[in-house]
């Protein structure tokens, strides 16, 4: 039986010791050649796709950060003692960049307010009334850890906003959600406080919001690169 090598433009037969050349042997020399050129040509090109890399991660860090929980129960626990509670709602855990703006707590509060999270059981749709048209409860927690970055193991949580800023900044962002649904459903845990957040997550549905602002990430792109 015949074995053969099937190449572009080029076929070969070994019949036991018979040897027939059909056409020219392919010259492996000149397409190592340009293989090692087009390399070359890459390798060019990587300073470039490495600054594209860091003005895409200056602009995905530049922003308020949300993470949104649709939860049956929630609740945080400090030294021991229940300091808050909710039933069905949402759980957010809101971290806050070292440059953020108070325009940045009036996205994350109202997207947050709006988010279509829960069935609306009269029309059996799935993923239609937010919190405040089903009459829940919402819970906000001060989560810093949201901004850690691994350095090789280590987190490092450079970009996060100081606590002396930090601290009256997300007061203010949980001032906000009061005002905008109801004081009574709008609770928050201990500011800097080592805390036991339990939950149970209701789907389990999770979303991350961030308070993308382009005219001004793409000017600090441009500064740090």
């Amino acid at each position: 039986m015949a074995l053969v090598w099937v190449y572009p433009k080029f076929i070969f037969q070994n019949q036991k010791t018979n040897f027939r050349k059909t056409e020219q042997v392919p010259n492996f020399t000149n397409i190592l050649t340009t293989t090692h050129t087009d390399a070359a040509k890459l390798t060019r090109h990587r300073p470039n796709r490495i600054a594209a890399a860091r003005k895409r991660r200056s602009f995905t860090l530049t922003a308020m950060r949300a993470v949104v929980q649709r939860v049956a129960s929630a609740s945080v626990e400090v030294e021991g003692r229940i300091v808050s509670s909710i039933g069905p709602g949402l759980l957010v855990l809101v971290g806050l960049h070292e440059s953020d703006v108070d325009s940045d707590a009036d996205y994350i509060c109202r997207k947050v307010l709006n988010m279509r999270l829960f069935p609306n059981e009269k029309t059996g749709k799935t993923w239609d009334q937010n919190v405040m048209q089903k009459n829940l409860e919402i819970l906000l927690v001060s989560q810093f850890t949201l901004y850690g970055i691994l350095k090789g193991n280590k987190p490092d949580f450079h970009v996060a906003m100081p606590p002396e800023r930090a601290r009256p900044f997300y007061e203010s962002v949980v001032e906000k959600f009061q005002k905008a649904y109801k004081p009574d459903v709008v609770k928050d845990g201990i500011f800097g406080a080592m805390m036991k957040v339990n939950l149970v997550n209701d789907g389990p549905v999770t979303m991350q919001l961030d308070s993308v602002q382009p005219s001004r990430n793409q000017n600090d792109a441009v500064e740090a690169s």
